[in-house]
């Protein structure tokens, strides 16, 4: 079906009745989660028992990055298959989300195919400051919608903040985050595990699914943790041991590195993790991303429970990383290190795809085209993205997939310098060219995966980053916005 048609049939409409083998899908989105925090993928550091059984069960994609390392443009890049500067949305703080472009929403094409469609949690396509976010045409049947608990919308406005109403919870006196004995403030604990966002989030998609629907579903369950600020539940806190962390990384080259860009938008500046307490900030992460897994073992056994397990196809990921720490870095921003663009990505249909681990170079534009194919329904025209559709049931090479992903970054942040961005990773090396800016960044990932040796002005590598630079050009030309419809030749 051409990309008009496509479009002039209403994204689904006239297509054939949900098929009785078409499956269930399950996108689970956190916010703000490193690649590296799943135990079954290396890290002895963290205990994930739910996701690294979806791991055992699923396809774990290792090397999957994100579009760009801020939430808007990237969950608009997830939810539709498109790069953010194609869609024109490349900021957070947007007015609004372009109505004309709600019909590339997954959930409105699924919807136009039959499938009842739910969302819970965060959304973030635009703006949420100081206010409830407007609702598009999205196709969501059930849309329970809550963004940064710590912030303060009227009770009714929020799905988060009635749930606690209706417990007689007040969330201010409730959250109260709070310094363990003896720790320091980057330890510090919130609001109780039962009365946690993500607690509703999980419960209420949870009972979603338990919900006896007669139509093929789909539901996008947004949590807003491990986003900062890192205050995980005491409970959860309390198991950490901030001793036994690793410290970020850095290197003796990172202060004349970093200088390079002291002018490139970021959160936060540089500093040496051996000078403040970054164990136990990590530890308080880990412990948010811990507790994350222990809700969405409620979101699984939901779906144990009810038998819809083997016809459910589950994507666990996350919008982008953190770089906690790493590099003298934290939060996010304009900068490209693994622990910002690389993300977690684990797809699981048991009916269909045996459990694996795949090397591909996978970007966030895939998960739309791959969960249109699962579901039968053409893929348009203007998606960016490849499904990984074959690759998960083995039937394609991990290496013919991509040959390079590449994420980017428009004034994405209220930041002074309105940084623009482009970053190209193939399978061993890593280019990041910062527009107006006399530096870039280089790295041979092979050799260096830690990102520690600059090589951008390393004059046996200028063929290279000649090379790739020039590969970089044509991506972003090639992946612009053709603009209005033609409907002639002239």
């Amino acid at each position: 079906m051409k990309r008009r048609d496509f479009l002039a049939a209403g994204l689904g409409a006239g297509l054939p009745a949900a098929a009785p083998e078409r499956p269930n899908i399950l996108l689970f989105c956190t916010d703000q989660q490193r690649f590296d925090t799943l135990g079954a993928l290396g890290n002895p550091h963290i205990r994930t028992p739910n996701l690294d059984r979806l791991v055992s069960q699923g396809v774990a994609f290792t090397n999957a990055y994100c579009q760009t390392p801020i939430c808007t443009p990237s969950r608009a890049s997830l939810l539709t298959g498109c790069y953010p500067s194609t869609l024109h949305v490349t900021r957070n703080g947007n007015a609004f989300f372009p109505a004309h472009l709600a019909p590339r929403l997954i959930s409105r094409i699924l919807q136009g195919a039959g499938y009842d469609c739910g969302m819970v949690g965060k959304f973030h396509l635009s703006s949420s400051y100081q206010r409830v976010e407007p609702r598009l045409d999205d196709g969501y049947r059930l849309f329970e919608w809550s963004h940064a608990p710590r912030q303060d919308w009227p009770v009714e406005e929020q799905g988060y903040m009635r749930w606690l109403r209706d417990q007689g919870v007040d969330f201010k006196q409730a959250y109260g985050a709070r310094r363990l004995p003896g720790r320091p403030a980057e330890f510090n604990a919130g609001i109780a595990a039962r009365h946690h966002e993500v607690t509703w989030c999980t419960g209420t998609a949870a009972s979603w699914i338990r919900g006896r629907l007669t139509a093929p579903w789909f539901i996008t369950v947004n949590t807003y943790a491990p986003h900062p600020p890192f205050h995980p539940p005491p409970e959860f806190l309390e198991k950490m041991n901030p001793e036994t962390m690793p410290l970020p990384l850095w290197g003796p080259d990172e202060p004349r590195n970093q200088a390079h860009f002291s002018k490139v938008d970021f959160q936060s500046r540089p500093r040496d993790p051996s000078t403040y307490p970054s164990r136990f900030m990590k530890a308080a992460y880990y412990a948010q991303v811990e507790f994350v897994d222990h809700c969405f073992g409620q979101v699984l056994d939901a779906l144990d429970a009810s038998g819809q397990r083997d016809n459910t196809l589950i994507v666990f990921t996350s919008d982008h990383g953190e770089a906690m720490g790493d590099h003298g870095l934290t939060h996010k921003g304009c900068r490209f290190y693994e622990g910002l663009s690389h993300v977690p990505l684990v797809l699981a249909w048991p009916a269909r795809w045996k459990a694996r681990r795949s090397p591909a170079l996978v970007e966030l534009t895939d998960i739309v085209p791959t969960l249109l194919e699962a579901a039968g329904i053409p893929l348009p025209d203007h998606l960016q993205g490849m499904p990984l559709s074959a690759l998960a049931a083995g039937a394609a090479r991990d290496s013919a997939h991509r040959v390079f992903v590449r994420s980017e970054y428009h004034d994405a942040l209220d930041l002074p310098d309105h940084t623009h961005a482009n970053m190209l990773r193939n399978e061993r090396y890593k280019l990041v060219h910062y527009h107006g800016h006399p530096a870039g960044e280089l790295y041979d990932l092979e050799k260096d995966p830690g990102e520690l040796r600059n090589l951008w002005f390393d004059p046996a590598h200028a063929a290279l980053q000649r090379d790739l630079t020039k590969q970089l050009f044509d991506a972003v030309m090639l992946a612009s916005d053709p603009g209005q419809p033609r409907i002639g030749p002239m």
